[in-house]
């Protein structure tokens, strides 16, 4: 039986269950029951702001039968067991990016989610963006014709006091990777969530202007898709102040550009006039350009906007009661998980990787 209000937890009160938590208490048909944290302080922080219970141990958390989903905001390297765990609970759950580390226990998330008859969505808001849907629309309708390039950019700042914060970040083991990994991921998904899968990458990573981190604070990679077009992924956590997250994606008949999660620029050649006339072109931008500006994560974790974030657990909400899988389940949450290793694979190596030659023996 389905309740009338469905039931959260929260596993994980660092930086962005704030977010989680006041989008949750946004929803009608959703009630935040419990958090838990190793830390009993800020555990019992974040349960104050929603008048939740809190628990230092997750476990005992996951015992409550008034609880039907769980939101596991911990270091990404602890997302798979606490999955497991919730879904032999009977939880559904929702992991914030990415699913986890490695593409091994990505698997076994998944494996163990089917078995015990639960659902597992992954956190990618950027896809229920309005700007993003726009431009899904038009490319699945075929205005923008064959993609052909598509250009992947975050150029982001974090602080040494960042990393210092805490010891899991900037781990291989925890954090699973740098700049790639924990900033560049929503955008690495976007692209091919719109350019289509990714054949094969080609790239290099450095640390080059953080201390005391075992992972990449800057990357570049060249990409190939399996349509035959070609595109690039650059990310980095040097670029102080901290500039824009960028996606250009183009097509034989369109053009669209996303910065920051704004829509700013989108041309569709059957809207353009004087195509050929003197080689002059009269393309009109159907962008909303004029979309208000929200803060980003650019410089501070601590800023994104938590709009998108209540609609992906809205869709969360509405796969229960339809019985249905949420739009980014665990198989859509492995696909940026395994272009970023990869690219990983590619920078260690010095060699192009190909993707399906890797994984499609972890993922099936």
């Amino acid at each position: 039986m389905i309740r009338d209000k469905i039931g959260f937890g929260i596993i994980g009160c660092g930086v962005i269950s704030e977010t989680h938590r006041a989008q949750i208490c946004e929803i009608e048909d959703a009630v935040l029951v419990a958090v838990s944290d190793e830390n009993p302080e800020k555990a019992r922080d974040l349960a104050a702001k929603a008048d939740a219970d809190w628990y230092s141990d997750y476990r005992e958390m996951l015992k409550r039968n008034d609880i039907d989903v769980v939101c596991i905001l911990t270091p990404s390297g602890a997302h798979h067991e606490m999955t497991i765990d919730a879904a032999r609970a009977g939880k559904h759950v929702i992991t914030e990016k990415p699913i986890d580390t490695t593409l091994e226990k990505a698997a076994l998330m998944i494996e163990e989610c089917e078995k015990a008859n639960v659902k597992l969505s992954v956190i990618s808001q950027h896809r229920f963006d309005s700007s993003t849907n726009k431009v899904k629309k038009a490319i699945d309708e075929g205005k923008f014709g064959k993609m052909i390039l598509g250009q992947a950019s975050v150029n982001w700042y974090r602080s040494q006091e960042y990393y210092d914060s805490g010891d899991w970040r900037g781990t291989w083991k925890l954090d699973g990777g740098g700049a790639l990994m924990n900033q560049s991921i929503h955008t690495i998904d976007l692209l091919q969530y719109l350019m289509g899968p990714v054949e094969s990458v080609f790239a290099h990573t450095a640390t080059l202007a953080h201390e005391r981190i075992e992972v990449e604070d800057v990357a570049a990679a060249t990409v190939k898709f399996t349509n035959g077009g070609i595109g690039s992924i650059v990310g980095t956590t040097c670029a102080f102040p901290g500039l824009s997250a960028r996606l250009e994606v183009f097509g034989t008949l369109g053009t669209a550009v996303i910065d920051d999660d704004r829509l700013t620029h989108l041309y569709l050649k059957e809207t353009a006039m004087n195509l050929s006339a003197h080689y002059e072109v009269n393309a009109k931008n159907l962008a909303e350009i004029q979309e208000k500006q929200t803060e980003t994560g650019a410089s501070n974790p601590g800023a994104i906007a938590g709009n998108s974030h209540r609609d992906q657990l809205q869709d969360m909400i509405a796969a229960i009661r339809e019985d249905r899988e949420p739009l980014v389940n665990g198989r859509e949450g492995v696909k940026p998980l395994e272009i970023i290793l990869a690219i990983y694979k590619s920078a260690e190596s010095g060699k192009p990787v190909k993707i399906s030659s890797l994984y499609d023996s972890v993922i099936q």
